[in-house]
């Protein structure tokens, strides 16, 4: 795959650390926006002090009902979020891959734009209804 680092760059997501040169690992192009995705749908909003309007309210979305009112609900969510805290991107839409209710996950493919690229993207991510217990 050619350099993309006109694409940005950032932390690896988790943070890792180059054992020989003792430096974060960095990622770059896709990768890193990518992993700017997953970060802002994973942080609720107030987790960040310093910056407590950033992340996804998705969660609010918890415990409900897996309908197309719904649905529309967590693409519009997710749509404002990828809008207001990814500039690199323009959302498209989401697809619902899979639901399982008994678990409490929707499987979400989220399309995407790059827009310095004008490439179309899609990332997976599972969303969870319900918080992960050993019950």
């Amino acid at each position: 795959m050619e350099n993309q680092n006109f694409l940005g760059s950032g932390w690896s997501f988790p943070p890792k650390f180059d054992k020989y040169s003792k430096s974060v690992v960095m990622d770059d192009g896709l990768v890193d926006i990518e992993n700017s995705i997953r970060i802002i749908l994973g942080t609720y909003p107030g987790e960040r002090l310093m910056d407590p309007k950033f992340g996804c309210t998705v969660k609010r979305m918890n415990f409900e009902n897996i309908n197309n009112g719904n649905v529309t609900r967590i693409e519009e969510i997710i749509g404002n979020a990828l809008i207001q805290f990814e500039p690199r991107i323009k959302f498209q839409s989401i697809e619902i891959l899979s639901t399982d209710e008994q678990e409490g996950m929707i499987i979400l493919q989220l399309n995407y734009t790059v827009i310095t690229t004008n490439t179309r993207h899609n990332i997976v991510f599972p969303y969870y209804l319900t918080e992960g217990t050993n019950l």
